[in-house]
């Protein structure tokens, strides 16, 4: 079993899930985290580090973010892994809670590029 990134994370990118994981298996986007499935050890480290309550067991995604199973897997292969926290999006706070973020989701590879 492996941990999924959810929609939560979108716009918001705190990453303090990524500096406790022991294998690396969290990846960097523009404005999301990935969790690698094929790297994930099910420690459940992360879980509690999320201020969004974003990350679930895979047994445990919500029936209405099942898809995040496959985007996390998806962008994970693209992105780079992150190992240290950073400072969250500047918006994070605004945007922590809100529902039907998925369209804001940037899949592109430079974290800091603007476009999408």
């Amino acid at each position: 079993m492996t941990y999924v990134v959810t929609e939560n994370c979108i716009q918001c990118k705190y990453t303090d899930c990524a500096e406790v994981c022991p294998v690396e298996c969290f990846h960097e986007g523009p404005n999301f985290l990935a969790i690698d499935p094929a790297e994930c050890i099910d420690c459940a480290a992360c879980v509690p580090e999320c201020p969004a309550d974003a990350i679930f067991a895979e047994d445990e995604v919500p029936a209405d973010q099942q898809h995040f199973t496959i985007i996390n897997a998806d962008l994970s292969r693209i992105w780079p892994i992150i190992i240290r926290r950073k400072a969250p999006l500047p918006e994070a706070e605004n945007w922590n809670g809100k529902p039907g973020k998925l369209p804001l989701l940037r899949r592109n590879r430079d974290p800091d590029s603007r476009e999408t």
